[in-house]
């Protein structure tokens, strides 16, 4: 919202030195942000005076261009020129080359005379053009900066000006005000206007605040004027589209009026352009006191106008001339020949008020909230009016607006109102709050006095009442966030200011911290950076497609589409991390990273049989068990997923040191290593995966059969069509499993301070046979004194029999209290091969 201090002035009492950072400074104390100053003088600076053309003569160029050389009075006739800058002629009369050709003699234009700067650092000074010397420019809307008008000069008389010669042009455009730009919350739409902006001052500064409603003057309803009809037979969360609806009528409106220039500064620091006359008056209304309005050409509408919800494959052409087609939750201003407007969000082309309008109906009404945000969004139609619809309007303020419209209507564009006046709807009830004595200091930390939350509340708008105990507050009207006593203490904290608040460090309760799953998963992750990988986060939105390759091990499988997806390529949520993350890695392969380790740890969406409920719950209630857990068993299931990529080198070359390429081992190892972290034992097989690698792909279980998820290099024509480095290697599991497998305590093995025996075992199995179990039954074989078996050589070939393979391990035996003689070690050894043979098949190889 920005807010020209001038107009600010005339309700709060704001200082005449201060500027915008002032105002903004005194805002911040009341909860306001501070967004930037508009400030036309930081750009623009004099001399820049009125003129009069004295003469014009046209002069054709070899260029085929005809430029005017002109003669331009700058000071009233027999004035003396005061001005004494470099090239400024004593005797008040310029010499000005110019290329425009919209103006005459006797013409009063702008000029800006040597030494002035327009934006862009643009300094006038006498140059010699043309043959002559042109001492200043005659100007146009946008080398002022205050349009983008640049088709020729600024001829005072069209904005309906005769000023005195000389004087000062940019105080009479209004170029020497000064707007400051707030940031308005959601919650507080009332600060979308200057009224509220104004009341907000007051209250930050605790000066006088005069509200423009209460200087309007309302007429009577009569019932008698333009007939309306409210009709909503689908209204949202059971409440009506449009509550009341004000109609007023003025004729014999000059709409080619020019708009006094006084509005034009105006609307134009509160970064809205002036249209036509009436058109600039119901945004000006909309700027002031927050309540948007619209004008209809009275000759244009057909009959009764009736407010109701759109028909399916009903059809408006808007205001910005494009057909659109409506939904059956459109909320619709229509007349006997169809919809003539979006309610609350843009009017139609058919009844435009347009230059030969000469009687105008204004329309003021309120409507639903919910209503006017969803048609916004539905229609990609932002518009100032919607932005204060769908964030709350005050109802008792919708006849106000009409008739300042018609006051300024009937003031500067000569018309004259009926008598008559609509009026429809039925008032809401006003919101009653119990506000306990000493509740706000018990949620704020500090004391309020009695008289402090009285005041407070009073300097709110709200009517307060005391009773035993409290008091009983009715919220202002144009206050719809306040419902309840809450915010009822936090509208008293901002008030009496949160400077005032005592700062305290809050005392952590005792016997609480991280829960178990929250010490894994920061175990987890800061093994994973500690072992070099760089953790990154990337969009959970992705395509059909890469859901199909990376979702599930056979390819295709249920996801979940978003029904209002940012873009529509990527228009589901993710059954797997890895395609956002292959995104991150493409992206920085572009920029020249060629080697890279990431990993992401984040939520996947696994749908269920039922997904979504039927209907949503009503807003404003809490709902109840039932309701709560019908919601829940909607949700799709959400598993903490953990995925790495790798491609590239596994560290910069060195002198003496030449790096290894990343691999799938690599991969399986950094698996190996979130398993060691939680203490959790992995089965590692043998894998198929329509994005992995068909003969380098392994999959990943726990010991109980559940399956982890995958990892190994990714399949070559992925890559290829990815453009990702050959070789790319992956991972993903699922770590809320991994976490659920995991101890609740990790117990350090015992250190043996005795020597170690190793020896080695080639077995010859089947080929199919996993190398895992092989191992596992080792394991179990050796016994007690065995510390560590691992496989370091797998072979097939000459010298083993057809669909077989050789299998070498390392086994280390080491006992507590002794060192083991190469006897025990040998008898450790060949239990573990005779389990092998009994239960595998193997064969111990010579």
């Amino acid at each position: 919202m920005r807010v020209p201090l001038s107009w600010l002035r005339e309700y709060a009492q704001v200082p005449g030195e201060a500027s915008a950072e002032d105002v903004m400074a005194e805002l911040v104390k009341v909860g306001l942000e501070e967004e930037a100053v508009h400030r036309p003088t930081d750009t623009l600076s004099g001399p820049i005076v009125v003129g009069q053309v004295l003469s014009v003569e046209k002069e054709p160029q070899t260029n085929g261009k005809t430029i005017n050389w002109c003669q331009v009075r700058v000071v009233p006739e027999g004035a003396e020129q005061t001005l004494t800058a470099d090239g400024i002629d004593p005797s008040g009369v310029q010499g000005i080359v110019c290329g425009a050709h919209n103006f005459v003699e006797g013409d009063k234009v702008v000029v800006t005379l040597p030494g002035a700067v327009l934006p862009g650092d643009f300094r006038i000074a006498a140059r010699k053009t043309y043959g002559h010397v042109s001492a200043g420019m005659i100007a146009s809307v946008r080398e002022l900066g205050i349009g983008e008008d640049h088709d020729g000069i600024l001829v005072l008389s069209t904005l309906g000006l005769d000023p005195e010669v000389g004087s000062d042009a940019m105080e009479l455009l209004g170029l020497y005000d000064q707007a400051a730009e707030i940031n308005v919350t959601p919650d507080r739409s009332y600060c979308f206007s200057i009224r509220g902006i104004a009341r907000e001052y007051a209250h930050a500064t605790g000066s006088a605040f005069t509200d423009p409603a209460a200087a309007v003057v309302v007429d009577p309803a009569d019932g008698a004027g333009y007939p309306v009809r409210l009709e909503d037979q689908a209204p949202i969360y059971g409440n009506a589209g449009c509550d009341r609806f004000v109609a007023r009528v003025v004729r014999g409106v000059d709409a080619t009026r020019p708009t006094p220039q006084w509005m034009v500064s105006r609307l134009r620091l509160a970064g809205i352009r002036s249209i036509s006359l009436p058109v600039d008056i119901s945004n000006y209304v909309m700027l002031e006191l927050g309540q948007p309005t619209h004008c209809y050409d009275v000759a244009r509408l057909t009959g009764e106008v009736v407010v109701r919800r759109a028909n399916a494959g009903e059809t408006i052409v808007t205001l910005d001339d494009r057909k659109r087609e409506l939904h059956p939750e459109d909320l619709l201003i229509t007349d006997a020949s169809g919809a003539i407007g979006i309610a609350g969000v843009m009017g139609g082309a058919a009844t435009e008020v347009s230059d030969s309008t000469t009687d105008v109906l204004v329309e003021s009404a309120h409507f639903d909230e919910v209503s006017i945000a969803r048609a916004r969004r539905r229609h990609k139609l932002p518009s100032e009016a919607s932005k204060r619809f769908e964030r709350g309007v005050d109802w008792h303020v919708a006849d106000v607006a009409a008739q300042r419209v018609v006051d300024l209507l009937v003031r500067l564009a000569g018309g004259t109102a009926d008598a008559s006046i609509t009026d429809v709807g039925t008032a809401p009830q006003p919101i009653l709050i119990d506000l306990p004595a000493g509740y706000a200091s018990e949620r704020i930390g500090m004391d309020f006095a009695p008289e402090q939350v009285v005041g407070a509340l009073t300097d709110l708008g709200a009517d307060v009442a005391e009773y035993d105990g409290g008091w009983q507050v009715t919220a202002p009207s144009w206050r719809q966030d306040l419902t309840i006593k809450d915010d009822l203490a936090e509208e008293i904290a901002r008030l009496v200011g949160y400077d005032q608040i005592p700062s305290r460090l809050p005392v952590a309760p005792p016997g609480r911290g991280l829960t178990r799953t929250q010490q894994q998963r920061r175990r987890v992750l800061a093994a994973l950076a500690g072992a070099g990988l760089t953790e990154v986060l990337s969009y959970p939105f992705v395509s059909m497609e890469a859901n199909d390759t990376f979702g599930a091990a056979e390819g295709t499988g249920p996801a979940v589409k978003l029904a209002n997806p940012l873009s529509a390529e990527f228009g589901y949520l993710r059954r797997s991390i890895l395609p956002g993350l292959i995104e991150v890695a493409k992206r920085n392969s572009s920029r020249g990273f060629r080697d890279l380790a990431l990993f992401e740890a984040g939520l996947v969406f696994l749908p269920q049989e039922t997904l979504g409920t039927a209907t949503i719950p009503p807003l404003g209630a809490l709902p109840d068990d039932a309701t709560l857990e019908t919601l829940y068993n909607g949700l799709p299931l959400q598993p903490l997923t953990i995925a790495a990529v790798f491609f590239g080198k596994d560290s910069p070359a060195a002198a003496g040191h030449s790096p290894r390429a990343w691999d799938w081992a690599d991969a399986l190892d950094t698996v190996r290593l979130m398993a060691d972290v939680v203490g959790v034992d992995l089965v590692i097989e043998q894998g198929e995966h329509r994005a992995f690698h068909p003969g380098r792909t392994a999959r990943i279980s726990l010991r109980s059969g559940e399956e982890l998820g995958y990892a190994g290099e990714l399949h070559p024509k992925l890559v290829a069509a990815q453009d990702l480095p050959p070789r790319t290697v992956a991972l993903e599991i699922n770590a809320d499993l991994l976490f659920d497998a995991a101890p609740d305590v990790i117990v350090a093995r015992h250190l043996s301070t005795f020597p170690a025996t190793t020896q080695d075992v080639a077995l010859v199995v089947d080929a199919g046979l996993p190398a895992d179990e092989v191992l596992a039954t080792l394991r179990e074989g050796a016994g007690e004194l065995l510390e560590e078996v691992h496989l370091f050589d797998v072979y097939s070939g000459q010298g083993i029999g057809d669909g077989k393979k050789s299998l070498a391990f390392g086994l280390r035996f080491r006992a507590t209290d002794r060192t083991l003689t190469a006897d025990e070690a040998s008898a450790a050894r060949d239990q573990a091969v005779h389990l092998a043979a009994e239960r595998h098949g193997a064969v111990q190889r010579r």
